[in-house]
């Protein structure tokens, strides 16, 4: 398979793309959308604000992108390997499936959707484990003009029904139950459960995974029997590049989910540009994303990227220490695996468990090494660098969010310097910039500014479903004319970036975020919780932890109230979201109008009580003291 001209191979290249990516974005995105498959070609490239938002591409363009991940394959590639499916048990049937068998199995679920009801424009929320039908899933919604919004199959009955309730979700598609390591769920009764405050799901489709028996009712469809009555034939519906394409729900600094939205056009161009010169993809090489479909990586990078660039993509449901704790150093060996894409969290935790298990294994075979999810620290970078990458693989950092749609800052392969902690240079189409509190251009190299993004970019959020104004409010109102990220970051004499971390009250846990306020909201639904507040602390293995400072109306035995707040934040959001700290307090440091000085409790988190600063300006300063002392009543 040829490599596409917009494929980059040298620094010389990379300059050249950049500077024109700068100096004519229009012409530049141009010419790349025009080598996919359109049903009409665009009017104009690009429109666009920040101040609205409001940003299109590829105006009046009509496209369905499922034709480019799947259809404009068939003629040359027909039976090439599209997924390659490793399951949890270690040494269970491995499924595959070529292009022209994924065609089909898409053709046939986009038929099952239509079968019951679902039309272009409806919601479907998916809510399955790491399987082949969940890409299926998502590809039949597209393909069929429904919008899907993945919910991770590790989130609570709660936070799957407030999900479906905002989007209003039509049908829910999920699975009897879920397995990883040991573990197992029963995930048609998770979805019973949340969809008894759900009045707009009209059907249920359940996949049969695990065999166990699950609960049923009147809204359920056995995915099986209802694949028994549809066509492997489906004539693609034609979407304007700026329909939306899915819903992806990521917390933010207030309790409720935002529903970020993305568009088809532009999602497609980037995701195909990002996956294609980030890893670069070569031929018949196999890729593996770790991540779950359930989050923004799972999309772009499992899914969408390497189908709509013709590539081989691996999908694993299993963890990577079960049953040992060289299960993916034995997969990566098994398949061959070129590209490797996993996070942070993953690779301290294989650190732990010693350097003889990736030692063991020669994986010769790779070529790229990714990390995703949050900034890598130098003891992880450079263990991955040596121990799998064994100093021959490319190491790239990637920086982007569920809000930017794909890879924004990074190494491209081998292409320019790899430098620990750091991302590395902006992609060609990328324009970011450091700014102070003011909203001033920072141009000094090595201090640390608020990194936010001044020139649109084709798979950017378009806005918070059913919530524009919250969209505005939280990427578009704090700096004029441009996209706030959130992220403190620095750049260093090269003008590679290192991303710092966040800098409002989101906490990154395992590489997924978290916000603070829905942290907070579920602890305080603990019968003998007043109030609480929540910051992040370093953690060894998930980069950040949660710590959870609680006022309890009164504290009878302080084990039995921590187990049962962290049941309460797990049946309300999820396991991932439970605190690694509870410590119950008096009081909590507060200015005189009411707000929480978390930068305080920060320093308490992380141990440093004697950098606190000042505390003149505090309600009651003796608040701090109590805590540090560890004063309950």
């Amino acid at each position: 398979m040829a490599k596409p001209f917009y494929q980059l191979s040298t620094e010389e290249e990379y300059k050249k793309a950049y500077n024109k990516s700068v100096s004519n974005p229009e012409e530049f995105w141009d010419e790349i959308a025009n080598t996919f498959q359109w049903r009409k070609k665009w009017d104009n490239v690009l429109n666009w604000n920040f101040s609205g938002p409001d940003i299109n591409w590829f105006i009046n363009g009509k496209l369905n992108i499922t034709e480019n991940c799947i259809d404009r394959h068939l003629k040359e590639n027909a039976d090439k390997t599209a997924i390659i499916w490793e399951p949890n048990e270690d040494g269970a049937p491995v499924k595959t499936y070529t292009y022209r068998q994924l065609h089909e199995e898409v053709n046939r679920f986009s038929n099952v959707l239509v079968n019951n009801g679902i039309s272009k424009g409806d919601r479907v929320c998916i809510y399955l484990p790491m399987i082949p039908e969940a890409a299926f899933a998502m590809l039949a919604c597209a393909r069929v003009g429904a919008i899907h919004s993945v919910v991770f199959a590790g989130f609570s009955s709660r936070a799957l029904s407030d999900r479906v309730q905002d989007a209003k979700a039509k049908m829910v598609i999920t699975s009897d139950g879920l397995v990883r390591g040991k573990k197992k769920l029963l995930l048609r009764n998770i979805v019973a459960e949340a969809l008894e405050d759900c009045t707009s799901v009209e059907t249920v489709i359940t996949i049969r995974h695990t065999g166990d028996k699950v609960e049923t009712n009147h809204l359920d469809k056995w995915y099986h029997v209802e694949l028994s009555k549809a066509s492997p034939e489906f004539e693609a519906v034609e979407m304007d590049s700026e329909d939306e394409l899915f819903i992806l729900y990521t917390s933010g600094s207030t309790g409720k989910p935002k529903g970020v939205v993305h568009t088809c056009g532009g999602y497609m161009v980037y995701a195909d540009y990002s996956f294609r010169n980030v890893f670069q993809y070569e031929g018949d090489d196999i890729f593996w994303c770790t991540a779950d479909v359930g989050w923004i990586t799972g999309h772009t990078y499992i899914v969408y990227g390497p189908l709509l660039a013709g590539a081989t993509c691996l999908m694993f449901e299993g963890i990577p220490t079960y049953p040992e704790a060289d299960r993916f150093w034995k997969v990566v060996e098994k398949h061959n695996v070129n590209e490797f894409y996993t996070a942070p969290t993953a690779i301290r935790a294989l650190m732990a468990c010693g350097d003889d298990l990736p030692d063991k294994y020669p994986m010769e075979s790779l070529k790229v090494i990714g990390s995703v999810g949050e900034p890598i620290n130098v003891e992880a970078w450079e263990w991955y660098n040596k121990h799998v990458g064994k100093h021959r693989a490319a190491l790239v950092d990637t920086w982007w969010q569920t809000e930017t749609g794909g890879i924004m800052i990074s190494n491209l392969g081998n292409i320019g310097e790899h430098k620990p902690t750091h991302a590395g240079l902006p992609l060609p189409g990328i324009q970011p910039v450091l700014l102070t509190a003011e909203g001033d251009l920072m141009e000094e190299n090595g201090k640390e500014g608020l990194l936010a993004i001044k020139f649109p970019w084709p798979s950017m959020i378009r806005t918070t479903w059913e919530d524009h104004e919250r969209c505005k409010n939280v990427y578009f109102s704090t700096f004029k004319d441009h996209y706030f990220t959130g992220d403190g970051a620095k750049r260093d004499e090269n003008g590679l970036y290192r991303i710092i971390g966040r800098v409002d009250d989101v906490i990154n846990v395992s590489g997924h975020r978290l916000g603070t306020a829905e942290v907070e909201n579920a602890i305080n639904e603990h019968e003998h919780v007043i109030e609480s507040a929540v910051v992040g602390f370093p953690h060894d293995i998930k980069g950040q932890g949660i710590y959870a400072f609680v006022i309890c109306n009164e504290v009878l035995d302080e084990n039995a109230y921590r187990a049962e707040i962290e049941n309460k934040v797990s049946s309300i959001i999820g396991k991932i979201a439970k605190p690694d700290k509870i410590q119950f307090v008096t009081g909590l440091p507060k200015t005189r109008s009411g707000k929480i000085m978390r930068r305080i409790l920060r320093k308490i988190a992380d141990g440093s009580h004697d950098q606190l600063g000042d505390i003149s300006t505090l309600l009651d300063p003796s608040v701090v003291d109590d805590i540090i002392k560890g004063k309950v009543n």
